[in-house]
């Protein structure tokens, strides 16, 4: 099945269940292929916010926020996962609904293994297999990193998880020195998002409703033009 072929059968089944369906556009020669997810949340400014990292000198870099995770950080403010630091994640770079089925976010990815800044905020349709099949994620791209390999996306979503930074969810909220649950996976019940930040919860929350609670699931991706709603909470267009 090609690309276009499954937009319009993609689109035929949200109208079906009466449901808003918005237009999916591939980018033509773009990025494909399998692919596998992990998830984080490590309110460190992202790779793809500092300057050097962004190849087209007239693209803006992702945005990152202060401490209350709402007013956007200049760009030349170091990450708060360092010493001194005063940028970090913005709270709305959470996952949120568009319909049942679809899902709009952001996510740390390589597509050559280890540290790959080439696709900054590039947007990518995530197509969820397994028990999740017919469920997609439509996510920017605005962090990578060394730990990634290949064709590997790192979902944010709230309490996925703090990593090898843990300083940063323990500067900008006063996170236990391991993070929400476990350094790696997080917490592991929709009961344990209570821990969070208020303003946290509902991503949080969204692993357990729209994913179900599914760990890490396989996904077959293409590369998409990135909507709207995703670049105005960026602020970074490929």
């Amino acid at each position: 099945m090609t690309a276009r072929t499954f937009l319009i059968l993609f689109a035929l089944l949200s109208t079906t269940r009466g449901e808003q369906s918005p237009d999916i556009i591939p980018v033509d020669g773009g990025v494909s292929g399998n692919g596998i997810t992990t998830r984080y949340w490590d309110c460190c400014k992202a790779s793809c916010s500092w300057v050097d990292n962004i190849d087209t000198p007239d693209q803006k870099p992702v945005n990152s926020c202060l401490k209350d995770g709402e007013t956007i950080a200049p760009i030349t403010d170091y990450s708060g996962c360092g010493e001194g630091g005063t940028a970090f994640t913005c709270n709305n770079n959470q996952p949120f609904l568009v319909n049942s089925t679809l899902s709009y976010g952001f996510a740390a990815a390589s597509f050559t293994g280890g540290l790959d800044y080439s696709m900054c905020c590039a947007c990518v349709l995530l197509s969820f297999e397994g028990q999740l099949k017919g469920k997609q994620f439509l996510v920017q791209v605005t962090n990578s990193g060394e730990t990634l390999s290949v064709n590997q996306f790192d979902l944010d979503i709230p309490g996925g998880g703090v990593g090898i930074y843990p300083q940063g969810c323990m500067a900008q909220w006063n996170a236990p020195e391991t993070g929400w649950g476990e350094p790696y996976g997080g917490v592991s019940s929709i009961e344990e998002c209570d821990e969070l930040p208020d303003v946290l919860q509902g991503g949080c929350r969204w692993r357990f409703e729209f994913m179900e609670g599914v760990s890490n699931p396989n996904v077959t991706f293409y590369q998409v033009k990135c909507p709207k709603e995703l670049i105005d909470i960026s602020g970074c267009q490929l």
